[in-house]
């Protein structure tokens, strides 16, 4: 067999270990991120207000799934009260669910990932980060 040949065959056979490694990475991932849409769908947070005549519960994103009021809540007439006890309970179950995403998310994806990053801070600065940092040297080979 030629020397050519060999090459050749010894190059083919690194390229086909180095695909079935990243396709095994790749299907790991998928597989992870199909447990991840479950258990975010799945999700749900219920927060009390501090009297317990409040119960809100919210999903994932944060969208209300249901309120409930205990028969107490009706001894008292004041309904500018009762708002601020509803809002605010909802805000708390929102800010819980928020923070289960976060951890959620987070144990799917590599440590420091953008999008890890932007669900811990809200900077969305930090999803575009790499993407802007290659496009500029793109620009400064190029410009």
């Amino acid at each position: 067999m030629a020397l050519a040949e060999r090459v050749d065959r010894d190059a083919n056979h690194a390229l086909r270990a180095r695909f079935d490694e990243v396709y095994g990475q790749y299907r790991r991932l998928r597989s992870g991120m199909d447990d991840l849409r479950s258990a975010l769908t799945e999700l749900r947070v219920t927060e009390r207000s501090d009297d317990g005549q409040v119960t809100a519960t919210v999903g994932a994103r944060g969208e209300l799934i249901s309120v409930e009021l205990a028969g107490e809540v009706y001894h008292d007439r004041d309904h500018h009260a009762l708002g601020r006890k509803i809002t605010t309970t909802i805000r708390r179950a929102c800010a819980r669910a928020a923070t289960a995403t976060q951890e959620l998310v987070s144990a799917h994806l590599p440590a420091g990932s953008p999008s890890v990053e932007f669900l811990r801070t809200g900077d969305v600065d930090t999803l575009f980060g790499r993407a802007d940092t290659v496009l500029r040297r793109e620009d400064e080979r190029h410009g």
